[in-house]
């Protein structure tokens, strides 16, 4: 056989060994491809979240008193959008003993000891919250809150708000988001004959830290600005007059598994509060007492997560 024949053979040899491991595939790793797919799937689903607490205090007998509080919140997050309910309660009530010298003889005689019972703390809140994400930082947002609270002389407060969140901050350790929009609210007073209707410029910063992988703190304030003059039975109050501010300081730490410990302290300050509710008698004509304007709530509590 000549060389040229030679050559031929092996360059068809070569050939055809270039055509089959050309016609071979590559080797692809399934197993690494499902694991991308479900993380992708993972990422879409949609994220729920969920807590719960609840209390009761009740003694009898020489010391009566009833405190009931609770509280649930969740949240579901998907793709762009996020959506918040959360639902909260306290009620307060004591008998307490006291003596009226009504015959000024300086001392207490059988038909001037008495007990009264009366409500110390009654408040609830509903309130639902949706958000539309822009990006990963910017949200569009807009809530509803149906609250109460008899002591502070507010009969039913309804509440709606839009405007723009923005994250400033968003790490492991630490988110920092600020939110300014427009609050209306109104307000059926108690032993007032005339609601009123408020329009509100609302300032929102919110800060969340992770102290350890266990522990978490948070803190909040909320600052509402009156746009319009309210006319009330007591007298005008003029725009920037009706000043709110709502804050809150939170830790919670992880005790075991679902179960976690919360200390938190929240303060309510309304620089033009309501009048106070009647105590059994209307006031006299010319006497209009006013709630206190600044209210404080201290709470440890366990939570269910």
């Amino acid at each position: 056989m000549s060389s040229y024949s030679t050559m031929s053979v092996t360059t068809a040899a070569l050939l055809a060994h270039a055509s089959t491991a050309s016609a071979e595939a590559p080797e692809f790793d399934y197993e690494n491809k499902d694991d991308v797919t479900k993380e992708a799937d993972r990422k879409n689903m949609p994220e729920w979240k969920a807590s719960a607490q609840a209390g009761l205090l009740m003694t009898t007998g020489n010391s009566s008193a009833t405190t009931i509080s609770g509280g649930f919140r969740s949240s579901r997050k998907e793709g762009k959008n996020k959506v918040q309910l959360e639902l909260s309660g306290a009620f307060a009530r004591s008998t307490i003993n006291i003596a009226d010298d009504e015959n000024d003889n300086g001392f207490v005689d059988a038909n001037e000891f008495t007990r009264i019972t009366q409500t110390n703390s009654q408040s609830w809140l509903v309130r639902s919250r949706y958000d539309r994400f822009l990006s990963s930082y910017n949200a569009l947002y807009t809530s509803a809150t149906l609250s109460a609270e008899e002591p502070a002389g507010r009969g039913l407060v309804g509440s709606g708000q839009v405007g723009y969140s923005r994250i400033i901050l968003n790490s492991k350790v630490h988110q920092l988001t600020l939110e300014s929009g427009y609050d209306f609210s109104f307000e059926d007073l108690s032993g007032s004959t005339r609601s009123l209707s408020i329009h509100s410029w609302r300032v929102f910063a919110g800060y969340q830290g992770e102290l350890s992988p266990d522990t978490s703190f948070e803190i909040s304030t909320e600052c509402l600005f009156n746009l319009n003059e309210l006319a009330t039975s007591f007298g005008p109050v003029y725009a920037f007059d009706d000043t709110r501010f709502n804050n809150q300081v939170s830790l919670t730490t992880n005790i075991y598994g679902d179960l976690s410990f919360r200390f938190s302290f929240q303060s309510r300050f309304d620089n033009n509060p309501a009048p106070r509710p009647e105590l059994g008698l209307p006031y006299a004509a010319q006497f209009t007492p006013f709630a206190d304007k600044l209210d404080t709530r201290t709470e440890a509590a366990i939570i269910v997560n």
